[in-house]
């Protein structure tokens, strides 16, 4: 039986978590809610649940582990033995520890997670898996959520193992590739609003601050003017070369 409502709680630079959080959400809540934890300036602390909610966690992978500023965040939130489904998206290469770390930060904050998914998604660099998640993937987090349900329905509240080792490989730092403005810009500023750490200044959308900066390439993908551009001779190569090595399809995991 669902929920009355679900939380779908995501960081999603570029909204692929987002659409794998509400995609699980909407199966398991008859109403779903967004709680997006990407913009560091969102109002989202000391957030509680309730034994009764349920909540759909979803976030990309970074270098193997979930990126640093969003595992910080989910510090402000209680679950109080809320129940959770967890999913991870990764660019086609792996998700090392991030599904163990993702884990064990909940539980540590109070939830069960009685289901875990890795969930392919385009990769931030390079033409890598471009259209995922696609229909199919988002067929697998509906039925991601229904069998879900079902264990709930079926009294099985077991948190299941996860791949990953601890302690966690070095990750989450995001990337070093950093964009810049073409002349193609009309200064309306979604760049400087939208980043997620907010590394870009406000007064010349050109300037971004490195020491912020994740290389999420959020700027990039939601410029309606194609103005924001990743334009080296070292990104280009690197590019090149990431997309050779990374062009054997991986298929998503569930994890009951």
């Amino acid at each position: 039986m669902k929920f009355k409502e679900a939380f779908a709680v995501y960081f999603s630079p570029t909204g692929n978590s987002r659409k794998c959080a509400v995609e699980t959400a909407s199966t398991i809540g008859r109403s779903v809610r967004e709680v997006d934890m990407t913009k560091a300036s969102a109002e989202f602390e000391n957030m509680e649940f309730g034994i009764n909610d349920f909540v759909v966690f979803s976030a990309p992978v970074y270098g193997g582990r979930l990126y640093k500023g969003f595992a910080e965040r989910l510090g402000g939130l209680k679950g109080n033995l809320a129940k959770c489904a967890v999913i991870v998206t990764y660019g086609n290469r792996a998700y090392d520890d991030a599904l163990l770390e993702f884990k064990n930060i909940l539980i540590e904050r109070g939830f069960i997670p009685l289901g875990f998914a890795a969930i392919v998604g385009r990769h931030t660099y390079g033409q890598i898996q471009v259209d995922r998640p696609d229909t199919d993937d988002l067929k697998m987090c509906w039925e991601f959520g229904k069998c879900i349900l079902e264990k709930i329905d079926g009294g099985f509240f077991n948190v299941p193992d996860v791949p990953g080792n601890f302690p966690y490989k070095d990750g989450g730092n995001g990337g070093s590739f950093f964009p810049s403005t073409s002349d193609k810009c009309r200064k309306c500023g979604l760049c400087a609003r939208d980043c997620p750490q907010e590394a870009i200044s406000g007064d010349n959308y050109d300037i971004v601050d490195t020491t912020k900066c994740i290389s999420c390439f959020r700027c990039i993908r939601g410029c309606p003017f194609g103005a924001r551009v990743m334009d080296t001779d070292e990104y280009r190569a690197f590019a090149e070369m990431f997309t050779k090595k990374l062009s054997r399809r991986c298929e998503n995991e569930i994890f009951l």
